[in-house]
Protein backbone atom coordinates (compact mmCIF):
# COMPACT_ATOMS: atom_id res chain seq x y z
CA UNK A 1 0.00 0.00 0.00
CA UNK A 2 1.54 3.06 -0.99
CA UNK A 3 1.16 6.55 0.99
CA UNK A 4 -1.84 8.04 -1.01
CA UNK A 5 -3.61 4.61 -0.26
CA UNK A 6 -2.58 4.67 3.44
CA UNK A 7 -3.41 8.25 3.30
CA UNK A 8 -6.86 7.58 1.84
CA UNK A 9 -7.46 5.14 3.86
CA UNK A 10 -7.00 7.26 7.50
CA UNK A 11 -10.09 8.63 9.03
CA UNK A 12 -10.76 12.26 8.93
CA UNK A 13 -9.39 14.36 11.74
CA UNK A 14 -12.33 14.42 14.50
CA UNK A 15 -13.44 17.92 14.99
CA UNK A 16 -14.49 19.89 18.05
CA UNK A 17 -17.89 20.42 17.87
CA UNK A 18 -19.05 16.26 18.52
CA UNK A 19 -21.51 14.95 20.78
CA UNK A 20 -19.02 13.58 23.77
CA UNK A 21 -18.22 17.04 23.94
CA UNK A 22 -21.51 19.00 23.91
CA UNK A 23 -22.70 16.44 26.44
CA UNK A 24 -19.58 17.81 28.40
CA UNK A 25 -20.16 21.32 28.14
CA UNK A 26 -23.67 20.34 28.91
CA UNK A 27 -22.53 18.80 32.08
CA UNK A 28 -20.50 22.40 33.13
CA UNK A 29 -23.54 24.41 32.42
CA UNK A 30 -25.43 22.23 34.58
CA UNK A 31 -23.33 22.77 38.02
CA UNK A 32 -24.99 26.82 38.29
CA UNK A 33 -28.54 25.05 37.71
CA UNK A 34 -27.95 22.20 40.60
CA UNK A 35 -26.40 25.17 42.68
CA UNK A 36 -28.94 27.37 42.37
CA UNK A 37 -31.75 24.74 43.13
CA UNK A 38 -30.21 23.54 45.83
CA UNK A 39 -30.09 26.67 48.38
CA UNK A 40 -33.19 27.51 47.44
CA UNK A 41 -34.90 24.54 49.73
CA UNK A 42 -38.12 23.08 49.71
CA UNK A 43 -39.08 19.36 48.23
CA UNK A 44 -39.64 21.14 44.94
CA UNK A 45 -36.17 23.19 44.45
CA UNK A 46 -34.99 20.20 46.03
CA UNK A 47 -35.92 17.41 43.70
CA UNK A 48 -34.96 19.85 41.10
CA UNK A 49 -31.42 19.80 42.39
CA UNK A 50 -31.37 16.27 42.31
CA UNK A 51 -32.79 16.16 38.47
CA UNK A 52 -30.11 18.27 37.26
CA UNK A 53 -26.67 16.58 39.42
CA UNK A 54 -28.15 13.00 37.92
CA UNK A 55 -28.47 14.33 34.41
CA UNK A 56 -25.13 15.48 34.77
CA UNK A 57 -23.52 12.82 36.43
CA UNK A 58 -25.31 10.47 33.57
CA UNK A 59 -23.62 12.90 30.41
CA UNK A 60 -20.34 11.67 32.21
CA UNK A 61 -20.62 8.62 31.85
CA UNK A 62 -22.20 8.45 28.49
CA UNK A 63 -19.59 10.83 26.68
CA UNK A 64 -16.97 8.42 27.71
CA UNK A 65 -19.25 5.97 26.06
CA UNK A 66 -19.32 7.77 22.56
CA UNK A 67 -16.10 9.27 22.69
CA UNK A 68 -14.63 5.37 22.96
CA UNK A 69 -17.32 4.28 20.84
CA UNK A 70 -17.21 6.93 17.87
CA UNK A 71 -13.41 7.65 17.89
CA UNK A 72 -14.08 11.00 19.31
CA UNK A 73 -11.66 11.82 21.60
CA UNK A 74 -10.26 15.15 21.09
CA UNK A 75 -7.90 17.47 23.37
CA UNK A 76 -10.62 19.78 24.14
CA UNK A 77 -12.21 16.38 25.73
CA UNK A 78 -9.35 15.38 27.57
CA UNK A 79 -9.19 19.00 29.33
CA UNK A 80 -12.64 19.42 29.53
CA UNK A 81 -14.21 16.32 31.00
CA UNK A 82 -11.93 15.80 33.90
CA UNK A 83 -13.20 19.66 34.41
CA UNK A 84 -16.60 18.69 34.40
CA UNK A 85 -16.40 16.18 36.46
CA UNK A 86 -14.36 18.00 39.60
CA UNK A 87 -16.11 21.32 39.22
CA UNK A 88 -20.07 19.25 39.65
CA UNK A 89 -18.98 17.11 42.67
CA UNK A 90 -17.24 20.27 44.25
CA UNK A 91 -20.25 22.24 43.65
CA UNK A 92 -22.12 19.76 45.58
CA UNK A 93 -19.90 19.26 48.10
CA UNK A 94 -19.26 22.91 48.68
CA UNK A 95 -23.16 24.07 48.80
CA UNK A 96 -23.98 21.46 50.96
CA UNK A 97 -21.14 22.40 53.83
CA UNK A 98 -22.66 25.91 53.28
CA UNK A 99 -25.81 25.41 54.10
CA UNK A 100 -24.58 23.21 57.03
CA UNK A 101 -25.91 19.64 55.90
CA UNK A 102 -22.10 18.10 55.77
CA UNK A 103 -19.19 18.82 57.98
CA UNK A 104 -16.90 21.35 56.10
CA UNK A 105 -13.76 18.94 56.79
CA UNK A 106 -15.40 16.04 54.78
CA UNK A 107 -15.73 18.56 52.20
CA UNK A 108 -12.15 20.13 52.54
CA UNK A 109 -10.56 16.54 52.63
CA UNK A 110 -12.33 15.32 49.22
CA UNK A 111 -11.57 18.63 47.83
CA UNK A 112 -7.90 18.65 48.80
CA UNK A 113 -7.37 14.68 47.39
CA UNK A 114 -9.36 15.82 43.88
CA UNK A 115 -7.09 19.00 43.63
CA UNK A 116 -4.20 17.30 44.78
CA UNK A 117 -4.20 14.19 42.74
CA UNK A 118 -5.09 16.67 39.49
CA UNK A 119 -1.95 18.99 40.17
CA UNK A 120 0.25 15.68 40.49
CA UNK A 121 -1.18 13.94 37.26
CA UNK A 122 0.03 17.15 35.42
CA UNK A 123 3.49 16.53 37.00
CA UNK A 124 4.15 13.21 36.01
CA UNK A 125 2.57 13.57 32.58
CA UNK A 126 6.09 13.94 30.76
CA UNK A 127 6.93 10.26 32.11
CA UNK A 128 3.30 8.52 30.84
CA UNK A 129 -0.12 8.66 32.19
CA UNK A 130 -1.33 6.16 34.92
CA UNK A 131 -4.34 4.36 33.76
CA UNK A 132 -7.74 4.60 35.77
CA UNK A 133 -8.13 1.43 38.68
CA UNK A 134 -11.14 0.30 39.79
CA UNK A 135 -10.85 2.09 43.01
CA UNK A 136 -11.07 5.09 41.31
CA UNK A 137 -14.26 4.08 39.56
CA UNK A 138 -15.69 3.28 43.07
CA UNK A 139 -14.69 5.98 44.40
CA UNK A 140 -16.60 8.04 41.45
CA UNK A 141 -19.58 5.91 41.94
CA UNK A 142 -19.95 6.65 45.89
CA UNK A 143 -19.56 9.96 45.69
CA UNK A 144 -22.56 10.34 43.17
CA UNK A 145 -24.73 7.78 45.70
CA UNK A 146 -23.64 9.63 48.93
CA UNK A 147 -24.37 13.50 47.45
CA UNK A 148 -27.93 12.51 45.77
CA UNK A 149 -28.71 11.25 49.05
CA UNK A 150 -27.57 14.16 50.59
CA UNK A 151 -29.81 16.34 47.91
CA UNK A 152 -33.10 14.34 48.54
CA UNK A 153 -35.71 16.49 50.19
CA UNK A 154 -35.96 15.39 54.24
CA UNK A 155 -39.84 15.36 53.88
CA UNK A 156 -39.13 11.59 52.06
CA UNK A 157 -37.94 10.55 55.55
CA UNK A 158 -34.76 9.06 54.63
CA UNK A 159 -32.81 8.25 57.68
CA UNK A 160 -29.59 10.29 58.20
CA UNK A 161 -27.49 7.69 59.00
CA UNK A 162 -28.05 6.13 55.55
CA UNK A 163 -26.60 8.93 53.71
CA UNK A 164 -23.86 9.41 56.83
CA UNK A 165 -22.66 5.85 55.68
CA UNK A 166 -22.26 6.32 52.07
CA UNK A 167 -20.50 9.66 52.49
CA UNK A 168 -18.45 7.70 55.01
CA UNK A 169 -17.24 4.97 52.89
CA UNK A 170 -16.92 7.46 49.85
CA UNK A 171 -14.11 9.19 52.30
CA UNK A 172 -12.76 6.33 53.07
CA UNK A 173 -12.48 5.08 49.22
CA UNK A 174 -11.29 8.76 48.00
CA UNK A 175 -8.18 9.17 50.46
CA UNK A 176 -7.25 5.65 49.91
CA UNK A 177 -7.03 5.93 46.33
CA UNK A 178 -5.54 9.11 46.55
CA UNK A 179 -2.76 7.55 48.37
CA UNK A 180 -2.38 4.42 45.90
CA UNK A 181 -2.22 7.03 42.72
CA UNK A 182 0.77 9.09 44.87
CA UNK A 183 2.29 5.23 45.45
CA UNK A 184 2.25 4.55 41.82
CA UNK A 185 3.28 8.25 40.82
CA UNK A 186 6.64 7.78 43.11
CA UNK A 187 7.43 4.55 41.59
CA UNK A 188 6.94 5.25 37.94
CA UNK A 189 9.18 8.61 38.46
CA UNK A 190 11.72 6.38 39.53
CA UNK A 191 11.56 4.83 36.63
CA UNK A 192 14.35 5.73 33.79
CA UNK A 193 12.25 7.05 30.84
CA UNK A 194 14.08 5.19 28.49
CA UNK A 195 12.89 2.04 30.27
CA UNK A 196 9.31 3.46 30.88
CA UNK A 197 9.28 4.02 27.14
CA UNK A 198 6.79 7.05 27.87
CA UNK A 199 4.15 4.03 29.06
CA UNK A 200 2.80 2.98 32.39
CA UNK A 201 2.13 0.20 33.37
CA UNK A 202 -1.08 -0.10 36.08
CA UNK A 203 -3.83 -2.37 37.43
CA UNK A 204 -5.68 -1.98 33.84
CA UNK A 205 -2.37 -2.65 32.16
CA UNK A 206 -0.46 0.45 29.98
CA UNK A 207 -1.62 4.28 29.66
CA UNK A 208 -0.12 6.01 26.25
CA UNK A 209 2.08 9.24 27.00
CA UNK A 210 -0.83 11.17 24.97
CA UNK A 211 -3.94 10.00 27.23
CA UNK A 212 -5.12 12.58 29.61
CA UNK A 213 -8.03 10.74 30.24
CA UNK A 214 -9.36 10.90 34.30
CA UNK A 215 -7.87 8.65 36.02
CA UNK A 216 -10.92 7.91 38.47
CA UNK A 217 -12.98 8.77 35.58
CA UNK A 218 -15.24 5.64 33.94
CA UNK A 219 -13.42 6.20 30.62
CA UNK A 220 -10.91 3.29 29.81
CA UNK A 221 -7.41 4.91 28.41
CA UNK A 222 -6.93 4.95 24.48
CA UNK A 223 -4.86 2.14 23.10
CA UNK A 224 -1.09 2.76 21.98
CA UNK A 225 -0.43 3.46 18.66
CA UNK A 226 2.07 0.66 17.98
CA UNK A 227 1.08 -0.02 14.28
CA UNK A 228 1.75 3.04 13.10
CA UNK A 229 5.70 3.22 14.35
CA UNK A 230 5.67 -0.06 13.20
CA UNK A 231 4.19 0.73 9.21
CA UNK A 232 6.93 3.94 9.91
CA UNK A 233 9.78 1.61 10.45
CA UNK A 234 8.82 -0.60 7.40
CA UNK A 235 8.56 2.11 5.03
CA UNK A 236 12.29 2.80 6.23
CA UNK A 237 13.82 -0.58 5.67
CA UNK A 238 14.19 0.31 1.89
CA UNK A 239 16.10 2.90 2.11
CA UNK A 240 18.12 1.53 4.39
CA UNK A 241 19.00 -1.64 2.25
CA UNK A 242 20.23 0.98 -0.64
CA UNK A 243 22.30 2.79 1.69
CA UNK A 244 24.09 -0.29 3.01
CA UNK A 245 24.72 -1.72 -0.70
CA UNK A 246 26.07 2.06 -1.42
CA UNK A 247 28.36 1.36 1.05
Amino acid sequence: MNDAQQGAASPPPVGIVNVANVLTVVRILLVPVFVFCLVQGGTGWRLGALAAFGGASFTDFLDGQLARKRGLVTDFGKIADPIADKALTGAALVTLSAIGELPGWVTGLILAREVGITALRFAVIKRGVIAASQGGKLKTLLQIIAICLYVLPASLGLPAVVKEVVMAAALVVTLATGVDYVIRAVRMSGTPRDKANGTVVSQRGTAPPGDTSDPDGPSSPMPARGGTDRKARDRLRPALRRLKLRG
